[in-house]
């Protein structure tokens, strides 16, 4: 008799239904896990379920007032749900990244020209030649190759006359490519060049992943490079050093190492270097908002994504998914998220610094 009694109670809708206060991060890959945050959340006889739209979704973990889900393939931004003893909780708004570009091999930021289109690497592994060197996907999502030429195409950025250059971490050489994808040398000897970035000034700072970072002098109208010297040494990255400049000019350098501690290195106009943030897992590609807060591609605290740093150096993370190595802003508060073999899309609602 209890023990249909009990049945009975448990198949009875709970009489406090769940209420969520807020999810975290508010963006995430598909794969990813978003945490939910609230009331009533469970446990109860059975996992609560949760839905993103009309796209069911796992819950991995429920205590009272935590409950994690995770996000899965094919779904899109929408209410995320939580569904628990015959009761639904009220909708929070969650943003779903969706591919924008498959079968790619970036691995640093994907770089956006003057009008919108992205363009990504399909980098290969040392030494391997590929069909593909440079892949232009347009703002409708259209993919086209762009360059063929390059041997490990690593790091990519624009210059304020709309040519786009390009590390080869195998041969050591920036190359220099025009709007119509016609190439020339720019620099050589750079040693294993991964990460560029230009600074206000039109220099170009290349990373030598074992362990230099370069600055090229602003060259001539011809497309020739300046003076080429050391602007600052740092430790030797197992993968590839990732450049980005904030609004007072400083560069900020990352280096994956076999650290789960990362840093973030910081590197003044002088080439004087400090330890900006300290604490990440294999830290990436990075990008600036408007505001000076820092976005990287890292694991914080064993939660992989995008993690977001303010200039006070407080750490969160922004967007939750695996694989990723880098990202660059988009308009209208929009980002492309590159991972080890596509690039996603996902509005942000985040105004990024301008690179060109």
């Amino acid at each position: 008799m209890t023990s249909l009694l009990s049945l009975l109670k448990n198949d009875t809708p709970h009489s406090d239904p769940p209420h969520l206060d807020r999810v975290s991060p508010r963006a995430a890959m598909p794969g990813g896990e978003v945490q939910l945050h609230g009331e009533h959340l469970g446990p109860s006889n059975r996992l609560p379920r949760a839905t993103i739209g009309d796209v069911s979704a796992a819950v991995t973990l429920s205590r009272p007032t935590r409950a994690t889900v995770q996000i899965p393939e094919g779904s899109i931004s929408g209410d995320l749900i939580l569904h628990q003893s015959g009761h639904a909780s009220n909708a929070l708004n969650l943003r779903v990244a969706v591919p924008m570009a498959e079968n790619l091999h970036p691995v640093a930021n994907p770089a956006v020209d003057a009008d919108g289109n992205v363009f990504a690497t399909f980098s290969g592994s040392r030494g391997q030649v590929t069909p593909v060197s440079i892949f232009k996907i347009q703002r409708d999502f259209q993919i086209t190759p762009f360059v063929r030429e390059i041997l490990n195409a690593t790091g990519l950025a624009f210059d304020s006359d709309g040519y786009l250059y390009a590390s080869s971490r195998a041969e050591g050489t920036v190359y220099r490519i025009s709007p119509e994808g016609a190439i020339s040398t720019y620099a050589e000897g750079m040693g294993t060049a991964t990460g560029i970035a230009f600074d206000r000034d039109g220099n170009l700072f290349v990373g030598d992943r074992s362990g230099t970072i370069f600055k090229i002098g602003n060259g001539n109208t011809h497309g020739s490079s300046g003076e080429i010297f050391v602007y600052a040494t740092l430790e030797p990255s197992i993968a590839a050093y990732h450049l980005a400049f904030n609004n007072a000019g400083t560069l900020f350098v990352t280096g994956p190492t076999t650290s789960s501690n990362q840093a973030i290195h910081a590197i003044d106009r002088d080439g004087n270097t400090t330890v900006f943030y300290q604490g990440l897992g294999r830290a990436q590609g990075m990008a600036f908002d408007v505001d000076d807060n820092l976005y990287v591609a890292a694991s914080l605290h064993g939660n992989r994504g995008i993690v977001r740093i303010t200039p006070s150096r407080e750490a969160t993370l922004a967007v939750s998914g695996n694989n990723l190595v880098g990202l660059a802003f988009l308009e209208d508060g929009c980002a492309a998220l590159a991972t080890r073999d596509a690039l996603f899309h996902v509005a942000l609602d985040i105004e990024g610094r301008k690179l060109i």
